[in-house]
């Protein structure tokens, strides 16, 4: 991979928010100020708004608070955490190294060159903006018993959310956070397993804290930060939070499976006894959500019958949008 301290060196800089000449930084990274500039191009190409004004220097628009290796892993009892500045993908990172991992080892990162949403959708991840969190799990009961664990990693993100300030976030199913009736969070659940085995589990998930703009191509719908909510949280309070609420609850899920989360969903489901349509191909089919059941299918009402609906390829819409 491509050498990148000098590009995390200057980052390190400018986080405070204050400007920055260009023969400060120069003296500072001993380069000249043409060198300069061109790691600040880096910075903007992993998604960071660098301002340049003549006889000032270099500025971000808002300070930036840096992921911090010791002081997350201080706050850990237990398990490994890899702070890791510029990735392909956390979730990827965290595959690679399967056969290294205990239960609840984790990674953050900065950025992601690569980060990866549902259905081989790519997941923008600009510099410093969000939170990019990957946690691994072994299901000794096997596949099977992955079922609804996306549902329970929603609940545990929302309620951890909510818990820091941001109290009127929801769950969408199966896998996504809403705040306004926008998103604000992805999970992607990756899984590895042979016939008997026990199931190893990757948990990828994207959170966006301040981001402030997005490739139109790559983001589909509609979204929001936490920033734009009026809600500022610390990233590494919340990559703390995240990692010791979701080793819990993943030991409780092992052992009593989705039934002792259905309360915690009911209170936290963006779309109960809302009209919604849910998209399967090129199907719409349109009802009123009332939930989900105890195998994590979402129930569908239509006609006064409710049918339970379950699968990858379905997605969740209010019936307006």
């Amino acid at each position: 991979m491509k050498d990148n301290t000098i590009p995390l060196t200057l980052i390190s800089i400018l986080a405070d928010g204050d400007f920055h000449s260009g023969e400060q930084l120069g003296e500072r990274l001993g380069m000249s100020r043409a060198a300069i500039n061109k790691h600040v191009q880096t910075l903007r190409d992993w998604g960071v708004d660098v301002f340049t004004v003549p006889g000032k220097g270099y500025s971000l628009p808002e300070p930036i608070q840096l992921l911090d290796q010791n002081l997350i892993q201080g706050q850990l009892e237990e398990g490994k955490v890899a702070v890791l500045p510029v990735i392909d993908s956390t979730n990827q990172y965290l595959l690679d190294r399967i056969g290294e991992l205990n239960s609840g080892d984790s990674c953050v990162a900065e950025y992601q060159q690569a980060g990866r949403g549902r259905r081989g959708r790519k997941w923008f991840s600009p510099f410093g903006a969000n939170l990019y969190l990957s946690m691994y799990w072994r299901l000794e009961q096997g596949p099977a018993a992955a079922m609804g664990l996306s549902l329970v990693i929603g609940i545990v993100m929302a309620e951890v959310l909510q818990s820091l300030g941001a109290d009127k976030v929801r769950v969408k199913w199966p896998n996504d956070l809403y705040l306004n009736d926008r998103k604000l969070a992805g999970i992607l659940v990756e899984m590895t397993a042979k016939t008997g085995d026990a199931a190893h589990i990757v948990i990828g998930a994207g959170i966006n804290m301040i981001m402030r703009t997005v490739q139109s191509d790559v983001v589909n719908q509609g979204w929001i930060n936490l920033h734009e909510a009026g809600v500022n949280i610390d990233r590494n309070t919340l990559a703390v939070q995240m990692i010791k609420e979701l080793r819990t609850s993943l030991l409780s899920f092992e052992q009593d499976g989705l039934t002792p989360f259905l309360a915690r969903w009911e209170k936290l489901d963006n779309f109960i006894n809302r009209p919604v349509k849910l998209i399967i191909g090129d199907k719409e089919v349109f009802g009123t959500s009332r939930g989900i059941d105890a195998q994590g299918a979402l129930l569908l009402e239509q006609d006064g019958v409710i049918k339970p609906w379950m699968g990858g390829e379905i997605s969740l819409r209010s019936a307006e949008s």
